[in-house]
């Protein structure tokens, strides 16, 4: 019996060193080689402090600044840890909020948001992806149609001329992967970093 053991314990140390410590130790090298700022997490640094990274969210409240996709991202409650609190762009909870679509509680919300980006922009429609959550929780983009939407807030709020708020809009559109993969984007945290440039 021993004979047939050894062999089966020998296996799983030899694949557990080499799928377990050996691969991505490799792998790790190699992203850090070949793309050092994706394998950092492309951070996103200004004045020489990390402010956050091009592949997460961030909440934006101030009406000076583009905001993102609704998060449905929770964290423990300091109060109660049994129970779960909004902690919207949350990376450590990365998730959906998974209500469906019969879901009162989320037709409730959408309407709310609905309803106050209505007051914002009433002669344009509202764009879905400024009440909707994404799969993640942590989307950074948001579509051209929803930057667009929140140009006259934003104009207004900086005492910005909005044909300069469209142009920034406009140069921080990334187009579709190889013109063939995913859709037009904007992302959020770049583009209200160059609008706070352009402030200046």
């Amino acid at each position: 019996m021993l004979r047939e053991i050894r062999p089966a314990i020998l296996i799983l140390l030899l694949l557990t060193a080499i799928t377990g410590l050996a691969y991505p130790l490799a792998m790790t090298a190699v992203a850090g080689a070949i793309f050092p700022k994706q394998a950092q997490g492309s951070l996103i640094e200004k004045d020489g402090k990390v402010i956050g990274s091009a592949l997460i969210g961030q909440e934006f409240k101030d009406d000076k600044y583009f905001h993102g996709r609704p998060s449905a991202t929770s964290a423990p409650d300091p109060a109660d840890p049994s129970k779960t609190v909004p902690a919207p762009y949350n990376a450590a909870n990365s998730g959906g909020s998974n209500l469906g679509p019969t879901s009162k509680a989320l037709a409730d919300r959408i309407k709310e948001d609905v309803d106050k980006l209505r007051t914002e922009n009433p002669s344009s429609p509202v764009p879905v992806d400024l009440v909707t959550t994404s799969g993640s929780g942590l989307d950074p983009d948001i579509s051209p149609e929803g930057a667009l939407f929140q140009v006259p807030r934003v104009a207004k709020a900086r005492n910005l001329p909005e044909a300069r708020v469209r142009e920034l809009v406009a140069e921080h559109t990334q187009s579709r992967m190889a013109g063939l993969l995913g859709e037009p984007r904007v992302n959020v945290l770049a583009l209200n970093l160059a609008l706070d440039e352009a402030s200046k």
